[in-house]
């Protein structure tokens, strides 16, 4: 079940540790690279640290605002521990994986098996070979090191030859196992483990916002984490670690999210906006900044990490997680989804409210406006990514992104533009897409509401007192929530869980709808709801099934995370209170 797993991440790349301390998913060297261990979608490879012992308990826990992992295990004779973390920040190129294992309570009897496989297990582990007590080896084009076990031997099985060691530990006793992977040659000589741990520590100790007044720090902390975790170095924050997950039960919808989103991108800089730190946001800002000004009006809806177009979508050959099926690459890259352009003034924007928009930003910001102004009233994918109309989201999301821009100071005559181009498109869409009951429908063709409408008003697209912004609340509420979960549109006249799980974005979304319109004690209850939607590391999935209880989805779901920081930190403010002021130059 995914709800049992944990995320380890560097920025670079991400982990996946189940409950039996094996690495279930992992690719090397980079988040959309082919990997080395994917047990989780059916494929080879594994690196696990197992009690020997029967297992009779299994639990686990986040360090405070970062993605440091503790396994716990209660087994007939003992507790065990074993600290983990992807060596952070990442290295591009190299895989720093450390494993400290810790014997609490009782003698500790451990298993390591490391049979990394490249290509999702397709190549062969190839035969390892020790010097110095340090084991070395190579699987397809990526090498690897592991130290700190000598004494493993390789062991001839039905898939490979593992290395495998059996050890004890006494009682208060620990033992440091380190693995590195990279697709060139290693350092050389092996990272020492407490140094490694050391400057992990300090890494992410240094990054922590303050989040006072947020109403679930803990959370909200660990919420900041996993978006610092899915973020690389050049900026760009992957929307999973994951692919292929399916979003329902033997359903179709199974996608590789590998890659960056502008849409997630923005959220996650609006989230960190709001907690007034500005890694995120000057991460978010620079990334975005640099797709507009290489792409301009055919701004792509998502990007691989380094800011080259999203490969297309084709198969694997490999049985795939429980009710899904293995496909690699996505076909939204060829998509043109309008509500990037609004998303990305709003971010804009609040990096610009924070004084953090440089003369790149500045000159993004004038080519996002410029691409509303001439493709706004073109059919696009919109937010859920389905066929070419003219979804209402998205043009109320360029709406918001435009208003934010015209309060900015330093500039009347963008200002005025920008005021001006809002309201023509306000109006253009009051005429064709508000129902004749008062509420926003999803296209001018479809009187059906949609969730994601609830956001552009808390964005500043309309005021929170609007009757429009005030019947698509209620509509959403009355037609799309089911015991504090949001949904995000009726797929048909059945019950709303048979199309498809709850929707986490939508229901921490509706959380902030609620406190905008002052209704405290309901944006609190949507807020808690979604928030108790994960397994016990805190991950959030794109969707919940409210019926079986469990995720569906990639994991973690980058903007889930982002709306769940936002709400913590937004509902303990006053409704419509905003972050600072600042100035775009003409």
């Amino acid at each position: 079940m995914l709800r049992q797993y944990a995320l380890l991440a560097d920025g670079e790349r991400g982990a996946l540790i189940g409950p039996d301390g094996e690495v279930a998913w992992l690719c090397v060297p980079r988040w959309d690279s082919a990997a080395v261990c994917s047990e989780l979608i059916g494929g080879g490879g594994v690196f696990a640290l197992t009690p020997r012992d029967p297992r009779r308990f299994w639990g686990g826990w986040y360090e405070q605002g970062s993605l440091i992992w503790h396994s716990r295990w209660v087994t007939t004779d003992s507790v065990i521990e074993c600290r983990e973390a992807l060596a952070f920040p990442g290295e591009s190129g190299r895989a720093v994986l450390l494993r400290r294992v810790r014997a609490v309570e009782g003698a500790a009897h451990v298993r390591l098996a490391l049979e990394p496989r490249a290509d999702f297990g397709r190549e062969p582990a190839g035969q390892p070979r020790r010097q110095d007590g340090v084991w070395e080896g190579r699987t397809g084009p990526v090498r690897w090191r592991l130290t700190g076990a000598a004494d493993a031997r390789p062991r001839r099985e039905a898939y490979g030859q593992p290395l495998v060691w059996e050890f004890d530990l006494e009682q208060g006793g620990r033992h440091d196992i380190v693995l590195e992977l990279a697709d060139g040659p290693l350092p050389s000589s092996p990272p020492d483990p407490y140094a490694a741990w050391r400057a992990t520590e300090a890494a992410w100790a240094e990054g922590r916002p303050a989040l006072d007044g947020a109403i679930a720090p803990r959370d909200a902390h660990h919420a900041y984490a996993v978006l610092r975790g899915l973020t690389s170095d050049s900026g760009a924050m992957v929307a999973a670690a994951t692919m292929c997950l399916p979003e329902q039960a033997e359903g179709q919808r199974n996608y590789d999210y590998r890659y960056a989103w502008i849409r997630d991108q923005c959220y996650a800089g609006l989230a960190a906006a709001a907690t007034g730190a500005t890694e995120l946001v000057d991460a978010a800002t620079s990334f975005v900044g640099a797709r507009l000004l290489q792409d301009g009006p055919a701004l792509r809806p998502a990007y691989t990490v380094e800011g080259d177009p999203v490969p297309d979508e084709s198969i694997l050959d490999l049985p795939g997680y429980p009710g899904g099926a293995d496909r690699i690459g996505n076909r939204a890259h060829r998509q043109f989804q309008l509500d990037a352009f609004g998303e990305s003034l709003q971010l804009l924007a609040a990096a610009a409210r924070l004084d953090r928009l440089d003369a790149d930003g500045v000159r993004a910001l004038s080519l996002a406006v410029g691409a509303i102004e001439d493709r706004w009233t073109e059919p696009e994918a919109g937010i859920w990514e389905l066929g070419p109309k003219c979804w209402t989201h998205s043009r109320l999301a360029c709406v918001a992104g435009l208003r934010a821009v015209a309060a900015l100071p330093g500039s009347p005559r963008r200002s005025t533009r920008c005021a001006a181009l809002a309201d023509t498109i306000l109006a253009q869409t009051s005429k064709e897409a508000l129902h004749p009951d008062g509420y926003w429908q999803r296209t001018p063709d479809d009187e059906r509401t949609d969730a994601a409408l609830l956001l552009p008003p808390v964005r500043g697209a309309l005021p929170a007192d609007d009757p429009r912004t005030r019947a698509t609340l209620h509509a959403v509420s009355t037609s799309l929530t089911e015991d504090g979960y949001v949904y995000r549109y009726r797929h048909s006249q059945g019950a709303l869980g048979d199309a498809e799980g709850a929707f986490l974005l939508c229901g921490f979304t509706m959380a902030l709808a609620q406190h905008q319109q002052g209704r405290e004690a309901s944006a609190v209850r949507y807020f808690e709801r979604n928030r108790a939607a994960c397994g016990p590391p805190g991950l959030f999935a794109e969707e919940y099934d409210t019926a079986q209880r469990q995720l569906r989805g990639n994991l973690p779901q980058a903007f889930v995370h982002a709306l769940m920081l936002e709400c913590a930190v937004r509902l303990g403010q006053e409704p419509g209170l905003h972050l600072g002021t600042g100035s775009v130059d003409p």
